[in-house]
């Protein structure tokens, strides 16, 4: 921390250093010193922990603090730049913003629809500032859904994991019960596969846009964090993840009033249409029923991390696919 700290010496001299345990790609640290608090931020993702990337995110939020979008750009060292290299790893400096974290249950219903305006006003902001959606952050070029025959394949990948787990707990057999009705779900709808040709409609997001990368202080938020993932990707689905994340319950449903107010305001603020957030509705529904990132990290990687999102996720496509028609109704209507 000193030998990062020295290259910012309008900081201050270091006083402590706790780290912050959420998060899970990167690490961050609370540093007090004797002009006030930061954060930094220790970039570790291989996939977007290289200078020029995080450079090009450190950009982008200057640019649209000037617009008015309520963001934390890092700190400038003696030289004028944003990204300290030490080791072969990058950090950043970023001044400290006070505030908390809040899931959509700890929303009001016009509260979830300023954090629609909100994410509307970011992508807005960032078509503004970013220019023309070319080059390496290009991802959606090559668009693809998610083939259904990977994806059983898969399954049982996982089932054959979960049964060898030793000793076995709950969520061992809740894995294998998920992953037995999500089989026969697929079965059920492998024909509503998203069509591979022709890319939707896309544009620069944040590109991770959930509860603890937003900061309130009250009722307001006072700042995006976690830019990592900024890239180029379909728009809408962001506003339809984002609201899979912000809004869901524990027993895996949305709560689709709030929804609905959020997805409103999306739409006004960031001016897509309804038939856009349709077919977003149908690709992030498809995404999520082929997806098990979460039993990825447990049973490939015996990473837990991400084990106690489990529940709600896992429950919320099998929900999401009942309740398909009054989803979409909620982001259209």
């Amino acid at each position: 921390m000193n030998e990062v700290l020295r290259r910012y010496p309008d900081a201050g001299e270091p006083l402590s250093c706790k780290p912050i345990t959420k998060g899970l790609l990167n690490h961050g640290y609370r540093v007090s010193t004797t002009r006030g608090s930061y954060f930094l931020k220790h970039h570790l993702d291989d996939s977007t922990g290289d200078r020029a990337t995080i450079v090009r995110q450190h950009r982008a939020t200057q640019r649209l603090q000037s617009l008015g979008v309520p963001v934390a750009p890092p700190v400038q060292d003696t030289e004028g730049d944003t990204v300290t290299e030490i080791g072969g790893r990058c950090y950043a400096l970023h001044p400290w913003v006070d505030g908390l974290h809040r899931a959509g249950a700890q929303l009001t219903t016009a509260q979830s629809e300023r954090l629609g305006t909100l994410l509307g006003t970011v992508h807005t902001g960032l078509e503004q500032v970013m220019g023309p959606c070319t080059g390496p952050a290009h991802r959606s070029c090559g668009y693809r859904s998610a083939d259904p025959g990977d994806t059983f394949a898969l399954i049982d990948d996982l089932l054959t994991a979960a049964r060898r787990r030793r000793p076995r707990d709950c969520f061992d057999e809740l894995a294998e019960h998920r992953l037995r009705e999500r089989r026969t779900l697929l079965e059920r709808h492998a024909d509503r596969r998203p069509p591979t040709p022709g890319a939707p409609a896309t544009g620069w997001v944040h590109g991770d846009f959930h509860p603890l990368n937003v900061l309130y202080r009250g009722t307001d938020p006072v700042a995006i964090l976690d830019w990592d993932r900024l890239g180029v990707q379909p728009r809408a689905e962001e506003a339809v993840r984002a609201a899979a994340i912000f809004f869901v319950l524990p027993a895996g449903k949305l709560e689709l009033e709030k929804v609905r107010a959020y997805a409103r305001a999306y739409r006004l603020a960031a001016g897509a249409g309804a038939a856009e957030l349709a077919a977003a509705v149908h690709r992030v529904w498809w995404e999520r029923l082929n997806d098990f990132w979460i039993l990825r990290w447990r049973y490939c990687l015996d990473d837990r991390r991400a084990d106690p999102q489990f529940p709600a996720v896992s429950a919320l496509a099998v929900w999401w696919t009942r309740e398909y028609e009054t989803v979409r109704e909620a982001f259209t209507g």
